[in-house]
C-alpha cells in the first residue's frame, strides 16, 4: 500500500511537472535545414557588446526552441556555430517582441534563405530594407564609376559622381526619416532613427522623436532615441 501511495505521488509529481507552462513572453521557434550538429547562440547588444541570453545545442534535429521574457522589443540575433567551418555567414538578425516568432532557414545559406514570421517591427524592417537595398545598389554603381573615371583622370566625372553620391545620401535618409514618422507606432521608428541615420539634421531627428506614440517613446528605443537626441543638442549648443 505505502509503495503504491509512493508510485501514485510520484506519478502527480511527473505529470504536474509536465503540464508546467515555460516561463517567458516570447515564444521563439524554428528550423535550420541541413543542420545536424552545431549550437545556437540568441543574443542581444548591451552596453556594446554581444550577450548570449540563450543557448541551445543541436543535434540531429534541425529544430529549435526557446522561451524568453523581453521588457521591450528589440533587435536580437541568432548566431550559428556550425563547429566545421569559418563561414562568414552565421550571424542572423530579427526583432524580437513579446508573442510567438518562427525562424526558418537552411544551413548552407544561413542568413539569405532566412524566413521570419510573427514580429510586426521585422516585417516593417524588411519592409524597409527592400527600399534601402537600391540606394546601396546605386552607392556600389556609382564607386565602379568613380573607380573607372580615376583611372582616366576624368575630373569633370568625378565631379558629377560626388553630386549623385550626395543625391542618392539625401534620398536615403529622407526615406528613412518619412518610414519611421509613418510608423511611429512601432518601435521600428526609433530603431531605424538611431541606427541608420543618427547623424542626420537634428530637426530631423526631433520630428521622429516628437511623433512617436507614448508607447512607443518609453520603450527600449523610444527612450535611447530621447536620450541620444538630449545629448546632441546639448552637444551642439
Amino acid at each position: 500500500m505505502k509503495q503504491t501511495l509512493i508510485a501514485l505521488l510520484s506519478l502527480l509529481f511527473i505529470c504536474s511537472c509536465s503540464d508546467k507552462k515555460p516561463e517567458g513572453n516570447l515564444h521563439l521557434t524554428g528550423n535550420i535545414k541541413g543542420l545536424k550538429t552545431g549550437t545556437i547562440y540568441i543574443q542581444k547588444i548591451v552596453d556594446t557588446s554581444l550577450v548570449t541570453v540563450d543557448t541551445i545545442i543541436i543535434n540531429g534535429d534541425s529544430h529549435f526552441e526557446s522561451w524568453m521574457t523581453i521588457k521591450s522589443p528589440e533587435m536580437y540575433y541568432l548566431s550559428l556555430d556550425r563547429g566545421v567551418t569559418n563561414s562568414i555567414d552565421n550571424n542572423l538578425s530579427f526583432f524580437a517582441e513579446p508573442g510567438a516568432i518562427n525562424i526558418d532557414t537552411e544551413l548552407e545559406h544561413y542568413y539569405y534563405k532566412a524566413k521570419i514570421t510573427g514580429s510586426k517591427n521585422q516585417k516593417l524592417f524588411e519592409d524597409y530594407k527592400k527600399v534601402t537595398s537600391r540606394f546601396t545598389e546605386q552607392n556600389l554603381n556609382i564607386t565602379a564609376a568613380r573607380l573607372r573615371a580615376q583611372r582616366v583622370k576624368n575630373v569633370q566625372k568625378l565631379d558629377s559622381l560626388d553630386k549623385a553620391e550626395k543625391t542618392v545620401l539625401q534620398r536615403k535618409y529622407l526615406f528613412a526619416t518619412n518610414f519611421a514618422i509613418n510608423n511611429k507606432d512601432h518601435e521600428i521608428a526609433p530603431y531605424i532613427a538611431l541606427s541608420e541615420i543618427y547623424d542626420i539634421n537634428l530637426k530631423y531627428l526631433d520630428t521622429i522623436r516628437k511623433s512617436m506614440t507614448p508607447k512607443v517613446a518609453k520603450s527600449y528605443y523610444g527612450e535611447k532615441l530621447t536620450d541620444y537626441y538630449n545629448k546632441r543638442k546639448e552637444s551642439e549648443k
